[in-house]
Formats: C-alpha cells, sequence, structure tokens
C-alpha cells in the first residue's frame, strides 16, 4: 500500500480550499476543539511544510493570516504559539482596567504620557457643554497587561465637575477610578467604532500603523452637567468589548 501524499492527510478539509487555507484551516481547527490551547507552540514552519508537502512561502502565508485574525502569535527566533484569548471590557458599566487585567493574574501598569489644563478647543467644548475661554483638563495614558499595551486613553474633564483632578497620582488609580469614586455619575454613553489609528498613536501602542483598532468613546454626566469625555483605543488583536445583560418579558428584540 503506498502512502497518501502528506497534503491529503487531513480529509477533513475541503478540497476546493487553496494550500495555504487548508493549513489555516487545519491550525484554527486544533484550536477551536481545545487540541491546542492557549500557549500552545505550533509545530515548526519546516514540519508544516514537510507535512502539506508545500513551500515555506505557503505556510508562511497562513501563518502570516492566522497572526493577523489574532488566532496566535509569532516569537522571532521563538515559534508560533496558539493566542490568549483576548481580555473582554464590559459596555453596560465603566470597567476599571486594572482590576480587570489583575483579576487575571497579570500585571498593569499605566503610564501618563501627558498632563495638562488648556483651552477648551471648539468641538471638546460643545461635547462638555464648556463656553469658549474657559480650561478643560487633558490627560493621555497608556495601559498595558504584562508590559504589553493595551488601551490608549485621551481624556478631558470638566475642571468645575472635578478640580481636583490633575493633582492624582494615575499609575497608582487608574483616572476612570478616579471619577467614579469622587465624581459618581448617573448617566453614561458609549459608543464603539472602527478606527485605523495615528502614527503617533500607533507608536505609543507599539502595533503596526495598518492594524486596525477599537475606539470606545465614553462621556459622562453628573445631575445633568457633563464631566468626562475620554476615547479609548485598543488594538483588536489585544482586545474586544461586549456585554451580556438580562431581558425583561416585555422587552422585544430581533
Amino acid at each position: 500500500m503506498t502512502a497518501a501524499p502528506a497534503n491529503r492527510l487531513h480529509s477533513g478539509t475541503a478540497p476546493t480550499l487553496a494550500l495555504y487555507e487548508r493549513i489555516k484551516d487545519y491550525i484554527q481547527r486544533k484550536i477551536q476543539d481545545g487540541s491546542w490551547p492557549p500557549g500552545h507552540r505550533l509545530p515548526s514552519e519546516q514540519d508544516l511544510v514537510d507535512e502539506f508537502g508545500t513551500s515555506r512561502m505557503t505556510v508562511n502565508r497562513a501563518l502570516r493570516e492566522l497572526v493577523e485574525k489574532g488566532r496566535i502569535v509569532r516569537v522571532v527566533g521563538v515559534g508560533s504559539f496558539v493566542a490568549e484569548d483576548k481580555p473582554q471590557s464590559t459596555l453596560l458599566q465603566i470597567a476599571n482596567i486594572a482590576s480587570e487585567i489583575r483579576q487575571r493574574g497579570h500585571d498593569y501598569r499605566c503610564e501618563l504620557q501627558l498632563a495638562e489644563r488648556i483651552a477648551v478647543p471648539p468641538d471638546i467644548g460643545a461635547w462638555l457643554d464648556l463656553r469658549p475661554g474657559e480650561s478643560v483638563f487633558h490627560i493621555v495614558c497608556l495601559h498595558l497587561e504584562n508590559d504589553v499595551p493595551v488601551q490608549l486613553e485621551d481624556r478631558y474633564v470638566n475642571p468645575r465637575m472635578a478640580p481636583g483632578f490633575l493633582g492624582q497620582d494615575f499609575t497608582a488609580m487608574p483616572p476612570s477610578e478616579y471619577l467614579v469614586r469622587n465624581v459618581p455619575c448617573d448617566q453614561i454613553e458609549h459608543v464603539v467604532d472602527a478606527a485605523l489609528p495615528s502614527p503617533d498613536q500607533a507608536m505609543r501602542l507599539a502595533m503596526p500603523p495598518s492594524e486596525p483598532c477599537l475606539l470606545l468613546m465614553r462621556r459622562t454626566w453628573n445631575r445633568g452637567s457633563a464631566v468626562t469625555l475620554v476615547r479609548f483605543l485598543h488594538p483588536s488583536s489585544r482586545y474586544r468589548l461586549g456585554c451580556r445583560f438580562p431581558v425583561s418579558g416585555n422587552q422585544h428584540f430581533g
């Protein structure tokens, strides 16, 4: 009996798929069925070349596309590994990113990159109900999980609502936590969008400028007065946003 060619060993894959797609499908099925858990080291490129009877260029394309989808990570000189599940932050409340990261057993760090009191830009003034000529607090923070940037925070705060804001040590207590503790809000608005980072944002987040991001914009109010406007930028391969909530019997969704 003759041995089947290596690239036919995985008969569950549709034969019409291009070979690099078959390799991707094979790896993804191993991840989905739990055979290869997060952190598992994949076969080497050469092993996959031998197994599928193809070129290194084809294997490289399959691995590269899996990296772009966030399914695997590649470490130069070490190998490819199944990616950890992306952390998820809720949309129904103000998340404390420091607590979320620490609850996963990971190290959290906040880098304050900018803190200033400036004349309010017209667009920010409109969002925060500040008049031309008034000032606004502005900070930029980078939040890191195990020293990997996962969130870039660009925040404006109404000085009338939080006069002591700039005097805080945000490396010890993140801005969101400080505001929740000191200026409780009774209204929250969340808007999520997809965005490409600017060159400066990509540099701060240590990511390629071509990689898409999740952009969460939040506004909060206290008794009708605007408190803060903040934009959170997350590399889509490292973070996700979602929520789960109860639905009462008289609500209808389609």
